[in-house]
């Protein structure tokens, strides 16, 4: 079920009315209907792959009262391993098997040899590197003795199934979230008004600006060899703000949503193209992933401790895990190894939390230095994003080739006419920068306010054409 579709519009105040008709005091009815509701949302796609978290829901649930059981370690461990073979084995399975298949294939065709095996028909079920590495975390948790295991069966299955953010996150840790199933949650006017405005501000970013930029993203990318090198650098400079608007757009959308049944999730984007370098950018950019690699990947290898050898190579594990998690293409690895590139020398002369602050902290423009800085991490993103967005490594080289190439074609000055429109989206998320999201406009009179309610309105229903999907939803 799709956040920009119709039968999320009247699934919702469906669900929304239930819940709170039933009242804080049934807490585990209402964690019961989200359940429900839960399910319902992700069997929309298909029903067969609920089986998969339900599977999962289990074992974790179960590993995680294990764990409180034993205090032998190696028992402790082997608890932790079941988790963890289970979760990235089925993630593994769905996700990584023909790639592995294929490029074994390859390697053997390489030496003149091509062995007679055929790949599988694998369907990748929705949201399964989210809810994985969701449901992880209790496991590792509880492991790492941070946090109690639950005994609540349905507060637990509803944490990691939450239909908020279940496809495309954030990634909730279990010592955020699963408390929040165990506490009476009272309705607020405030955080339901605060919900409503963080939805519109998603479904503006995801129906105006990103399924726009799509438009032409998709055009140029797919016919580059037709286009001339500015408009191929136009093509990256609308895929990053599709990208940009379609996946903070859903978190936007998922974390108002949850604050209308009185949760809290983590923000996940915090205006990244305002970063001044790249270690800035992946403090600001999936927030909730970019953290969970660091508590779980990057700290328990070392981190920034040790020889600079063990940095760089702790530094190359993160980015190239992170990128192949995005997808089974060499495309997403690389991508990940240029940002890696990109974050070393912050690292190595130990200048990666420089930017901490707010940027042009009060001030209404950027100094020439920020501005710059600025720009400079901007069009590092923007070439990185070329890999992200080919569907191929030939592709992804070809397109750069065409770009440093400078052919000289017609402009098709047509293809220009959504600049303005994405450039004003900038400025007045500039302006709003300071603030949680781009709707947090409780200063300004009552009248304004409405005003650019309404515009806004006005704006999704004008552009929304076909449902899109969810850039993320493939990962």
């Amino acid at each position: 079920m799709l956040f920009n579709s119709i039968d999320f519009a009247i699934f919702l105040p469906i669900v929304f009315a239930l819940y709170w008709i039933i009242g804080p005091q049934r807490m585990r009815v209402q964690n019961l209907l989200l359940l429900i509701a839960s399910y319902i949302f992700y069997g929309w796609w298909d029903e067969k792959f609920l089986l998969l978290i339900v599977f999962s829901s289990f074992v974790d649930f179960f590993v995680g009262q294990l764990l409180n059981k034993t205090e032998a370690e190696g028992r402790r461990k082997l608890l932790l391993l079941v988790s963890l073979v289970v979760n990235l084995g089925m993630l593994m399975f769905f996700k990584y098997f023909n790639f592995f298949l294929d490029n074994f294939i390859q390697a053997f065709s390489f030496f003149g040899t091509k062995p007679n095996i055929t790949t599988l028909k694998i369907i990748l079920p929705v949201g399964i590197s989210f809810y994985t590495f969701q449901t992880l975390s209790y496991t590792i948790d509880v492991y790492r003795k941070k946090l109690q295991p639950t005994n609540d069966f349905i507060g637990f299955f509803a944490y990691v199934s939450f239909f908020p953010q279940l496809v495309a996150g954030p990634i909730e840790r279990a010592s955020n979230l699963l408390p929040q199933f165990s506490k009476q949650r009272q309705f607020s006017y405030e955080d339901g008004r605060e919900g409503l405005r963080l939805i519109l501000w998603g479904l503006f970013k995801k129906v105006v600006i990103a399924d726009t930029c799509a438009i032409y993203a998709n055009d140029i990318f797919s016919n580059y060899q037709e286009y001339s090198s500015p408009l191929l650098l136009l093509g990256a400079f609308y895929f990053a703000f599709q990208i940009y608007g379609d996946f903070s757009g859903y978190s936007d959308i998922a974390i108002g949503t949850a604050r209308l049944f009185g949760f809290k999730l983590m923000r996940n984007f915090a205006y990244p193209y305002f970063s001044r370098d790249i270690a800035e950018f992946w403090r600001r950019w999936h927030i909730s992933l970019s953290t969970w690699f660091r508590d779980y990947l990057y700290i328990p290898l070392g981190g920034s401790r040790g020889s600079k050898g063990k940095k760089i190579r702790n530094v190359m594990i993160i980015f190239v895990v992170s990128g192949f998690w995005h997808g089974a293409n060499w495309t997403f690895i690389i991508w990940g190894f240029l940002n890696a590139l990109y974050f070393l020398p912050l690292l190595l002369s130990n200048k990666n939390r420089r930017h901490l602050g707010e940027v042009s902290e009060g001030q209404l423009l950027p100094s020439f230095l920020e501005f710059r800085q600025i720009l400079i991490t901007f069009t590092l993103t923007l070439l990185a994003w070329i890999f992200f967005r080919a569907n191929s490594l030939t592709h992804a080289f070809d397109y750069l080739w065409h770009i440093v190439n400078f052919s000289f074609r017609p402009i098709f000055i047509n293809k220009y006419q959504y600049v303005p429109l994405v450039l004003a989206f900038v400025a007045w998320e500039w302006l709003m920068r300071k603030q949680w999201h781009g709707l947090a406009i409780n200063h300004l009179p009552t009248p304004i306010r409405w005003g650019i309610y309404l515009g806004m309105i006005w704006m999704i229903l004008y552009f929304f054409g076909e449902e899109q999907a969810f850039i993320y939803f493939q990962f």
